[in-house]
């Protein structure tokens, strides 16, 4: 089957469905505040996308997953990869999603219930504020997902990383645990409606955490320097 025609026979169906998924999770949490059933209505909903484009996940390196909060800074080089890392990483992550999105009615009450952390993208002093916030949850016990490129890569391979999420991570003070995804460029390759059958690997590398007594900047650099050398560690062509 051509891969264009794949893609739209994919999105034909995985939109409505994508649609009554996200109806029934906003019903959900208006019962269930404990965040439970949306994150069981987001592990389904990512699985199920997976599973209609024809594709399989493998994941590797669990075991490196500590017992504490986290954030995963991964590489992302397709839409497939929000949809492999929703429905099978071990263990639930919450998504970073700008503020103006909570004010939504039931849609942001959903969103708040579901885990989601709002993000002020502001002026500086909200932003900085919001970011303290965004951090005491995650130190509260919120593991998040972070893509450091700040966009998908259009030719496979990785974009230079933005200051923002280890700035967060910085602040959080918790284990920032390197994700690489491969495969997920030749399924969908972005900025495209290709799509094509085949594998994705997550592999997980091991938590970096910044040694005691560095300051905020250097913090921030070194973060960012260990986890580009562990994305890139387990990076294949594309």
């Amino acid at each position: 089957m051509p891969a264009t025609l794949r893609a739209f026979l994919f999105m034909g169906i995985f939109f409505p469905l994508t649609f009554l998924i996200a109806l029934s999770a906003i019903i959900c949490t208006l019962f269930d505040h404990s965040g439970r059933s949306y994150a069981a209505h987001a592990r389904f909903w990512g699985r199920l996308g997976i599973r209609l484009a024809g594709v399989r996940v493998a994941v590797s390196g669990a075991d490196y997953l500590p017992a504490r909060p986290i954030i995963v800074m991964s590489n992302h080089a397709s839409n497939f990869d929000i949809l492999a890392l929703q429905g099978f990483f071990p263990r639930a992550l919450s998504w970073i999603a700008k503020k103006e999105l909570f004010h939504i009615p039931i849609f942001g009450h959903s969103m708040r219930y579901g885990g989601y952390i709002p993000l002020d993208r502001g002026d500086g002093r909200k932003a900085l504020k919001s970011m303290e916030a965004a951090a005491d949850q995650i130190r509260g016990g919120k593991s998040v997902i972070i893509f450091p490129e700040g966009t998908r890569t259009r030719d496979g391979r990785l974009l230079p990383f933005k200051r923002g999420g280890f700035l967060l991570a910085a602040k959080a003070g918790v284990p920032v645990v390197p994700v690489t995804i491969n495969g997920s460029f030749r399924i969908n390759p972005g900025g495209t409606l290709r799509l094509h059958g085949g594998a994705v690997t997550i592999q997980i590398h091991p938590p970096i955490t910044v040694p005691a007594g560095m300051k905020q900047t250097a913090a921030e650099a070194y973060l960012l320097e260990q986890v580009k050398t562990g994305i890139e560690a387990g990076l294949q062509a594309p």
